[in-house]
C-alpha cells in the first residue's frame, strides 16, 4: 500500500509552482496524493520565508501538523520551500517534531527522504539552490487559470530584500521551454495563464544578454485556445514603450499590470536600492493610462522603511491619493537579518511601521470603493470560479482582478453554468473590495 502525501503551499504563486512539481514528481514515483493534508500519512509542508509575517504563518503551520504527528494522526511532517533553505539548521533544531527539512536544491529527492522518513531514518538534505528545475512537468492545482514560471531568483538586490540569498540570482528559461509549456496548458483546457518571476521585466537578460520579456509575450499570444494572459511582478523602470504598444495591441495580453514600485519617495527609493524615482513613476502611470484605455494597475509599498520621517509618510499618503492606483497592497517595513536594510540605522518601532500600513491602506479602501462604484451599471466579461453556498451565487473574475490578491464578483444566473466559463455579468452593487451583478444573456 503506497503511503499517502498531502501537500500545504504556503507563500506566492512561484512557490506554488514549485510544490506543483513536487507533487507531480511524488505521484510518479508511486505515492498516493490526498487533497486533505490532515489525513496523509505524510505532509509536506512547502513554506515562504520571505517577511516575519510569513514566516509565523509557516512555524504556525508546522506546529500544527507536529500536533497531530503526536497523537498520531500522521506520521512524519516535512518541511520544503523558503524557510527551509533559509533557516535549515535553526528548524532542526528548534522543532525536533519535523522528521526532514528540504532545501530548494533537494526537492526532486523528495521521494526518497519520505521513504526515509517513513523508516525513521535521518532525511534532512539542503542540496544547491540552483540546481533547483523550474520547468519540470506538474500537476496544477488551481482550475481556472495557470501559473507559468518564467524565472527564477532574482539580482536586483533590493536592500530591504532577502530573495537573493533564499532562491539565488537570476535564472531565466528559454523561450522554447516557456511556449512548450504554455502549449501544454492550453491543450489541458487552461485559458488563462499568468506569468510570474521574481521580476518579469527582466525576464531573459541573464541567458539572452538583454531582456527579452516582449519576445516572449509576443510567441505566447500565437498560441491557440489561450484567452488571457497576465503578466505579475513587473519592476517599473524596465517597463519599455515596445512592452507598452504589445499591452495595448495584443487582444490576448490583459489590460492589467502589477508594478510593485515600493515607494514615492526618491530618498527612500535610493534607500531600497530602487532603481526608479517619484517622476519616473508618475510618467509611467501616465503613459500606461494614456496609451493603454481601461488598464488596471495594481502597485505595492512599504511603510516603515528605516529612516522614512513623517514628512516622507506623508508625501507617501499624497502619492497615493494622487494616483489612485486600482489595486493596491501595502506592508509594514520587515527587518530581516542579513539585508542590508536590517543594519541601517533610524529602525522604525513596530508599533509605528504597523500603524503607517494601515493609514495607506485605509487611503486606498476610500479610493477603492470609488473607483468600484464607477463599475455599476457596466457589462463585464467574467470566468466562473465557483458556486458560494453562503450568498447562494456564483463568483468569478473579470480580467480586472486577478486571482488570489484581489477582489470577486459575485453573481447570479437563471441557467447553471460550468466552472471556467466566460459570461457577460451587468454589474449592480459594491461591497468593499468585490462586486456583485447578475449574468446578462
Amino acid at each position: 500500500m503506497p503511503a499517502r502525501v498531502g501537500f500545504v503551499s504556503l507563500g506566492c504563486p512561484k512557490n506554488q509552482v514549485d510544490c506543483e512539481h513536487m507533487i507531480y514528481n511524488i505521484r510518479e514515483q508511486g505515492f498516493e496524493i490526498v487533497a486533505d493534508a490532515a489525513l496523509s500519512d505524510v505532509v509536506v509542508i512547502n513554506t515562504c520565508g520571505f517577511i516575519e509575517s510569513a514566516k509565523q504563518e509557516a512555524i504556525d503551520t508546522i506546529l500544527e501538523f507536529c500536533t497531530l504527528k503526536n497523537e498520531g494522526r500522521i506520521k512524519a511532517v516535512i518541511v520544503t520551500g523558503c524557510l527551509a533553505e533559509r533557516y535549515f539548521k535553526d528548524i532542526r533544531q528548534d522543532i525536533p517534531e519535523v522528521d526532514a527539512v528540504v532545501g530548494l536544491g533537494a526537492n526532486e529527492m523528495l521521494g526518497e527522504i519520505i521513504n526515509k522518513t517513513l523508516s525513521g531514518e535521518p532525511a534532512d538534505l539542503k542540496g544547491d539552490k540552483y540546481s533547483l528545475i523550474i520547468d519540470s512537468r506538474r500537476i496544477v492545482s488551481t482550475e481556472t487559470f495557470a501559473y507559468l514560471k518564467i524565472a527564477e531568483g532574482c539580482s536586483n538586490c533590493c536592500t530591504y530584500c532577502a530573495i537573493p540569498s533564499i532562491r539565488g540570482k537570476l535564472r531565466s528559461r528559454k523561450i522554447e521551454s516557456i511556449v512548450a509549456e504554455a502549449k501544454w496548458l492550453s491543450k489541458v483546457g487552461f485559458k488563462e495563464i499568468i506569468l510570474v518571476a521574481q521580476d518579469t521585466t527582466v525576464y531573459g537578460e541573464d541567458i539572452y544578454g538583454e531582456p527579452k520579456i516582449c519576445e516572449l509575450l509576443k510567441e505566447l499570444c500565437k498560441i491557440d485556445g489561450i484567452k488571457w494572459i497576465r503578466t505579475l511582478y513587473s519592476y517599473p523602470e524596465r517597463i519599455t514603450d515596445e512592452f507598452i504598444d504589445l499591452l495595448a495591441n495584443e487582444e490576448k495580453l490583459v489590460k492589467y499590470l502589477d508594478i510593485p514600485i515600493q515607494h514615492s519617495v526618491d530618498r527612500v527609493l535610493k534607500r531600497m536600492n530602487r532603481r526608479s524615482s517619484h517622476d519616473e513613476i508618475v510618467d509611467l502611470v501616465g503613459k500606461l493610462r494614456q496609451k493603454v484605455p481601461g488598464i488596471v494597475l495594481r502597485t505595492t509599498l512599504i511603510a516603515g522603511f528605516p529612516g522614512e520621517t513623517e514628512e516622507e509618510f506623508g508625501a507617501l499618503c499624497e502619492f497615493v491619493n494622487e494616483m489612485k492606483f486600482d489595486r493596491l497592497g501595502c506592508f509594514a517595513y520587515s527587518q530581516e537579518e542579513g539585508t542590508a536594510a536590517a543594519r541601517l540605522p533610524d529602525q522604525i518601532p513596530e508599533d509605528e511601521k504597523l500603524r503607517r500600513a494601515d493609514v495607506v491602506m485605509e487611503t486606498q479602501a476610500v479610493i477603492s470603493d470609488r473607483l468600484n462604484e464607477k463599475r455599476v451599471g457596466g457589462l463585464e466579461e467574467v470566468v466562473v470560479e465557483g458556486w458560494d453556498r453562503y450568498a447562494e451565487c456564483y463568483y468569478g473574475r473579470s480580467y480586472a482582478e486577478a486571482p488570489e490578491i484581489d477582489g470577486k464578483i459575485f453573481f447570479t444566473s437563471s441557467e447553471a453554468l460550468k466552472i471556467g466559463e466566460y459570461v457577460k455579468v451587468r454589474i449592480t452593487e459594491t461591497m468593499d473590495y468585490d462586486l456583485f451583478g447578475e449574468v446578462e444573456k
